[in-house]
């Protein structure tokens, strides 16, 4: 497929993810798994379905309602911090037979048993609605409602303070998504009050924005002041009453669990994330009490799912121990040392499912491990593997290098030998099959990868492209053919695509990903500059005198580092939303890798790229989207003038009104630019 073309349909398909099920929930009596579709391959719109377990049959329950679907800020921030960009239905919330959405701010129930949607009033643009029996609460411009009997009640809002939702570093940062919970039995809600008027608010970046427009929102940035987080218990009657702990020394709420009625449980850290507590809540006096101590001296890498309180009331944290990361029960523990747990998924009859993997990280397997100490693999295909659970129904979610699409198989008895269903993938089928060279290089065993052009002639020497990312938190080595299409693109461009994932990056052992505690640059360039050099040896069709390199967010991070810093390994570079001084960064993240500013001013000297500005010699385009509020524009901005004040030639491409995550069509658009940008700058 010619390479524009390719590019047309990646935008068109949403880079073959439309007509794919995603956000699965599993019913708690596992009778019904509830998913959003879109109806096709071109159809980004999507509409809310359920599959009945036990007969296949898949129902539309949902689908957006004729009207203004303009969306409220909150909404608009929500998609980006969780990266969904489709329209229609974008998220929903299930309490037993009732499902509720809201969509450009009016908000919706759906009968489950029935699909009959009712549109229900409310008091302003609704945010994150969440049932419990003929209740919903929602969020309205900070304020808490609750609809019930057909009206709306105020239950908490006040001015210049923002209640039931969740901040910027846990939304962002810290996996706290929401600000609301429900008692288990209705009578009563947990929820946020957020105050953020110490956090500092800048100008617009975007010049297409009036000088009047509303400033960006508060960014706390790394070493400044966070957003005061309180967690308040809400009776439906007016009463209220703080939560107390010592949010002195714990600031960070980063996790809270109302499942059992008399007992709900929340997670809190320090600020650099070092020391944490596991704290039961007593609903009649406001009170806590510690049920576990987190503690870690570099930081808490919590997985997923962690820490929780069991059935029978001991604890489940997670624990380093063999050089993995592992899960202990009351500090015991729990899993062999030949796993490396990424993922709690849930229990299954007596057994806890967990996904991770063994040697190659490049892999992710289900685990169930049984109350007896065993431990068996219930997946077995190469590919990544997840899992959800409800009632005894499990569900399998499956991609490998060999299928064009991720599979969602159910399992009604929850063993993966029974009689399965598998829900339907509508999406397009890519017209790439690409085939990686996986492999490990240099003394630390870096997972890498090399694609070559389709019916690349061994001999023919090509110049290389480093496409990265490389900070903590991602992993570019799977066995996914989804992960490989569009480096697949780019190889099919004249390149051999380079991937390395170096120290730092997550799900290879413990000491690996901790390695850039307190440095990010040193440990990623000597990891990328010793892996490049040695795949070149091992493949010797990398011509290493023409090697670009290209990236997004930390990925962008590096790709200008790459030529400031190695220009003898570096020949032109394509970065992309590049955070350029992680003084400007926000605190949760940046703090938690590499300190407090002053506590750690050479750490944060040396990672900066605005002194290196002076230096460069090599091509640099520089990308940023001018609503960027993860890594604000301010980044690429002063580099850039840095760079113009020492005279050195660079592109830039501002985008105005484009965010952090580049929807569909715009990154396309960048992909061409920065392949014409890479043939003109790299030597023929």
């Amino acid at each position: 497929m010619p390479s524009d073309a390719l590019l047309t349909r990646l935008a068109a398909t949403g880079r073959f993810t439309y007509g794919s099920p995603r956000a699965l929930t599993v019913s708690s009596d596992g009778s019904l798994v509830l998913f959003l579709r879109s109806s096709g391959p071109e159809d980004p719109v999507e509409r809310l379905w359920a599959l009945d377990v036990a007969t296949g049959v898949e129902r539309l329950l949902a689908e957006p309602a004729e009207g203004p679907h303009e969306l409220p800020p909150e909404e608009r921030a929500l998609r980006e911090r969780t990266r969904l960009w489709a329209p229609g239905i974008g998220s929903y919330a299930v309490d037993g037979p009732t499902a509720v959405y809201a969509l450009g701010g009016r908000l919706f129930r759906v009968d489950i048993a029935t699909a009959t949607v009712a549109e229900v009033p409310v008091a302003g643009p609704a945010f994150d609605p969440r049932p419990s029996g003929d209740r919903i609460a929602y969020v309205t411009a900070g304020r808490l409602y609750v609809h019930e009997n057909g009206g709306n009640r105020l239950v908490a809002g006040e001015s210049h303070v923002t209640w039931g939702v969740a901040e910027f570093a846990a939304a962002e940062e810290l996996g706290r998504h929401r600000g609301h919970w429900w008692a288990p039995d209705g009578s009563a809600l947990l929820a946020t009050r957020v105050d953020e008027t110490r956090v500092p608010r800048h100008p617009p970046a975007d010049p297409a924005q009036p000088a009047t427009a509303t400033p960006e929102p508060a960014y706390p940035q790394a070493g400044g002041p966070n957003a005061a987080v309180e967690l308040h218990l809400l009776g439906l009657d007016g009463a209220r009453r703080q939560i107390l702990w010592d949010d002195v020394r714990y600031p960070y709420l980063t996790a809270v669990d109302w499942s059992e009625q008399d007992r709900p449980v929340i997670t809190v850290l320090d600020r650099l994330q070092q020391n944490g507590l596991l704290l039961a809540v007593n609903p009649a006096t406001a009170t806590t009490s510690p049920l576990a101590r987190l503690s870690d001296p570099l930081w808490i890498e919590a997985v997923p799912g962690t820490p929780s309180l069991l059935a029978d009331g001991r604890v489940l944290t997670t624990v380093e121990a063999h050089d993995t990361q592992a899960l202990a029960v009351d500090g015991t523990v729990l899993t062999p040392s030949w796993l490396y747990v990424r993922r709690v998924a849930g229990f299954l009859g007596d057994d806890l499912l967990v996904e991770g993997n063994e040697a190659d990280p490049a892999e992710q397997h289900v685990y169930r491990l049984g109350p007896d100490g065993t431990t068996a693999r219930i997946t077995h295909e190469p590919g990544v593997h997840s899992a959800l659970t409800g009632g005894s129904t499990l569900v399998l979610t499956s991609g490998s290098m060999e299928t064009a699409r991720t599979r969602r198989v159910v399992h009604p008895g929850g063993l993966v030998q029974d009689p399965a269903v598998e829900i339907r993938d509508l999406s397009a089928a890519s017209p790439y099959r690409p085939r990686p060279i996986l492999d490990r290089v240099t003394e630390h065993r870096l997972p890498s990868a090399v694609l070559y052009p389709s019916g690349h002639v061994p001999g023919e020497r090509l110049p290389v492209l480093l496409d990265v990312y490389g900070g903590p938190g991602y992993q570019a080595i799977a066995a996914e053919s989804g992960r490989w299409i569009r480096k697949q693109w780019w190889a099919d461009q004249g390149f051999a695509v380079v991937t390395i994932d170096n120290r730092g990056t997550p799900n290879v052992s413990a000491s690996f990903g901790r390695a850039i505690f307190r440095r990010f640059s040193q440990v990623a360039l000597e990891d990328q500059v010793a892996g490049l050099h040695e795949l070149a040896g091992k493949h010797p069709d990398l011509d290493l005198s023409r090697v670009g390199v290209r990236g997004w967010s930390y990925g962008g991070y590096f790709a200008a580092l790459a030529v400031l810093r190695r220009p003898d390994v570096f020949h032109a570079a394509c970065a992309g939303a590049p955070p350029t001084d992680f003084r400007w960064y926000d605190t949760a993240y940046t703090e938690r890798y590499l300190g407090l500013p002053d506590e750690n001013p050479s750490g944060y000297d040396a990672d900066s790229l605005i002194a290196d500005a002076p230096g460069l010699e090599r091509p640099l385009l520089l990308i940023h989207g001018l609503a960027d509020d993860n890594v604000r524009p301010l980044h690429t901005l002063r580099l850039s003038e840095a760079l113009t004040e020492a005279g050195r030639a660079h592109s830039t491409i501002l985008l105005p009104g484009v965010s952090h995550m580049t929807p569909d069509g715009v990154a396309e658009d960048l992909m061409a630019a920065e392949l014409d940008f890479l043939r003109r700058a790299l030597p023929s």
